[in-house]
């Protein structure tokens, strides 16, 4: 019998992503607040866009996503010659591993980065390096402290996922100016849109060589079903992604939504305004019922209890109220749990059942 290929190194060290849970069994009233998802869903004009460009499906899509390009850099007054879309901001991501890691480099991250950094850099045949936190908080001392002269990649998640804790501009600043020559500092804005007076570091990765970010329609615009996000960095890098993105990696319905939901600027200042509000809700309710919460600059909240089976009474209870939150043991905060910000009923549903554990 002939013997099945083997994978590349590093691959089957990469353990299986699991996603929020979505469903309970027996109820049809679930609010899921495992992912991270706009409780408001996708702007109208987005899902108006998406229901005319399905007449089209026959076509395939641009390959230059010029007019998704032309929509974000107006809205960020960015160069489109400069920005790159992709099958969510993590496949930009992976391009990014693909192009600049092989064997023997290495990659960096907070040790309670997103489980895709040492995904990414695992399938490329790198090694990652987690770098210590404080409190939760991304330390810029230990992170320059863990790169080396193998180091190609740092992955940083600002605000940060799961905590939702945030470094300041000139914290990454300082990140960027330590970093060797020949190594990429990646700023991955999945949450940007949430946070207060923050660009996410696009300023930056206009005026430095060493700097690229990230974005996503997952999270503020609603179109996580869509998969839809994009970088914006140095020419040289766009160039070498575009040579091994796959041309038509987006469709003629993902690109119209898109486009639709970036102008909609309305729609991101009323979720932003309405998350603001709801988020310090929630989380002035969970420290009332004896939790420990960081300030959050981002849709969700981390809840820490005193220890795992605490965290784990809590989210069973949640379940009994049709409530999903994030059990983040992955993410090494196996007594915490990290739950979405929602509309204000679903902030009371979530109160109502940590409160039920309380008792």
């Amino acid at each position: 019998m002939t013997a099945a290929p083997r994978p590349q190194p590093g691959i089957m060290d990469i353990p299986l992503y699991q996603g929020g849970a979505s469903k309970i069994a027996g109820r049809d009233d679930v609010l899921k607040l495992s992912s991270n998802e706009n409780p408001f869903g996708a702007p109208e004009a987005a899902q108006a866009a998406a229901r005319e460009a399905v007449g089209d499906m026959q076509l395939y899509p641009a390959t230059d996503h010029a007019g998704l390009r032309a929509a974000i850099a107006e809205v960020h007054d960015l160069d489109p010659d400069r920005i790159i879309c992709g099958v969510g901001s993590d496949e930009i991501l992976h391009l990014l591993a693909q192009a600049y890691v092989g064997p023997g480099d290495e990659v960096v991250y907070p040790e309670h980065g997103f489980l895709i950094y040492p995904i990414v850099t695992r399938g490329a045949g790198g090694t990652p390096v987690p770098a210590p936190e404080h409190d939760r908080r991304v330390d810029v001392a230990a992170m320059l402290a863990a790169v080396t002269d193998r180091t190609r990649l740092v992955y940083l998640a600002n605000p940060a996922n799961p905590t939702g804790t945030i470094l300041n501009g000139q914290e990454v600043t300082r990140l960027a100016d330590g970093l060797p020559d020949g190594c990429l500092l990646v700023l991955d804005g999945a949450y940007a849109e949430y946070a207060d007076d923050f660009d996410g570091g696009l300023a930056l990765a206009q005026t430095r060589e060493n700097v690229f970010a990230t974005r996503t329609f997952s999270k503020m615009y609603g179109l996580g079903g869509m998969r839809v996000g994009w970088g914006y960095g140095p020419r040289e890098v766009i160039d070498v992604l575009n040579r091994i993105r796959g041309p038509f990696n987006l469709s003629n319905v993902a690109l119209a939504a898109a486009e639709a939901a970036m102008r909609d600027r309305e729609f991101v200042t009323r979720c932003r305004d309405v998350n603001r509000e709801q988020r310090a809700r929630l989380a002035a309710g969970l420290r009332e019922l004896g939790l420990a919460v960081d300030d959050s600059a981002a849709n969700f909240v981390l809840a820490r209890f005193a220890h795992e089976e605490a965290a784990l009474a809590c989210d069973a209870i949640l379940k009994e109220h049709g409530v999903i939150v994030r059990h983040v043991a992955s993410y090494g905060f196996p007594e915490a749990l990290r739950i979405t910000v929602g509309d204000a009923d679903g902030v009371d549903r979530v109160l109502e059942g940590v409160a039920a554990w309380a008792q």
